[in-house]
C-alpha cells in the first residue's frame, strides 16, 4: 500500500470514541486491531526505507562521501515527515480499509 497517499494527519487529533467501537463493538479489541496494523505499517515503511538506503551503501565509505550524500539525507527527511504508523492505522480504520476478524468470536457462534 502506498502510505504516502493516505490523507492522515501528521499529529494526533482528538477523535470520537464511539467511532472506534463501531466495527468491533469493543474499544479494547479496536485498540488491538490498530496496534497490529500499526506494526505492519511500520515494518513496511522500514523495509522500503532500508531498500532505498541500500542503493547508497558502498563497501568503502570514507568520511567525505558520508557528509556529501545529500540524496540519502533527503530520503531520510521525507520518511521522517510521514505520519506515524499509528496515525496511518487509525485513518485506515476510520475509512473502513482494515480487514480484521476475531477467531474466538467465530468459534463461539458455532
Amino acid at each position: 500500500m502506498d502510505y504516502k497517499k493516505i490523507k492522515a494527519p501528521s499529529e494526533a487529533v482528538t477523535k470520537d470514541v464511539e467511532a472506534f467501537s463501531q466495527g468491533t463493538n469493543n474499544i479494547y479489541e479496536t485498540a488491538v486491531v490498530l496496534s497490529k496494523r500499526a506494526n505492519q505499517i511500520g515494518l513496511d515503511i522500514k523495509e522500503e526505507l532500508n531498500q532505498k538506503i541500500e542503493d547508497f551503501a558502498t563497501p568503502s565509505d570514507n568520511l567525505e562521501e558520508v557528509f556529501e550524500n545529500r540524496e540519502q539525507i533527503e530520503i531520510a527527511r521525507f520518511y521522517e515527515k510521514l505520519p506515524k504508523p499509528t496515525l496511518l492505522a487509525v485513518q485506515e480504520y476510520l475509512e473502513g480499509k482494515i480487514y480484521f476478524r476475531n477467531p474466538a468470536r467465530e468459534e463461539n457462534k458455532k
